[in-house]
């Protein structure tokens, strides 16, 4: 293991001595629909309350995106994101006609890391795709993100995304 360059302190438990950091990497759940996003979010908005950070629409996407998505109703959701507490956000969308793939249970749950740098979203994606399967290599997005996709060698699907506006 590397060096730890960002410490905030040092603290212990009943399992031991554990290093408390600085950095603010998140994982958070996204969950595929084959169409009823909208109504599933509404349903967990009633839940956990709160507003929608995000929701955007297939019809939504610049013209030079669409082409890849031709195939989506517009009126189904490309991305909606609800936080659930002050460090998590629940996110999802309807996806299945847009990969060419059916949601099946056990495929529609992706974990979202987000970070806090571009190299760290770089280190993350690279050491998790060993092994696995690259679906969408880094690279910078339309809606301000870097971002990639990918299934490690264990089957997960992981989504790597750095916000370049922080």
């Amino acid at each position: 293991m590397g060096p730890v360059t960002s410490l905030s302190g040092i603290g212990q438990s009943g399992m031991g001595l554990y290093i408390v950091s600085n950095k603010m990497t998140t994982i958070n759940p996204y969950l595929s629909f084959n169409g009823n996003c909208e109504e599933a979010f509404n349903f967990y908005k009633s839940v956990f309350g709160g507003e929608f950070q995000f929701i955007g629409r297939y019809e939504d996407l610049p013209a030079t995106d669409r082409q890849n998505f031709s195939s989506v109703s517009d009126d189904k959701i490309m991305h909606v994101s609800l936080p659930i507490s002050a460090q998590n956000i629940l996110m999802g969308c309807d996806s299945s006609e847009t990969h060419e793939e059916a949601t099946i249970f056990g495929n529609n749950i992706v974990l979202s890391v987000n970070t806090d740098t571009k190299l760290e979203a770089d280190r993350l994606f690279n050491g998790l795709s060993v092994g696995g399967q690259i679906k969408s290599p880094m690279s910078d997005t339309f809606w301000g993100a870097y971002f990639g996709t990918l299934i490690d060698k264990f089957g997960i699907n992981w989504t790597i995304s750095f916000e370049k506006g922080q």
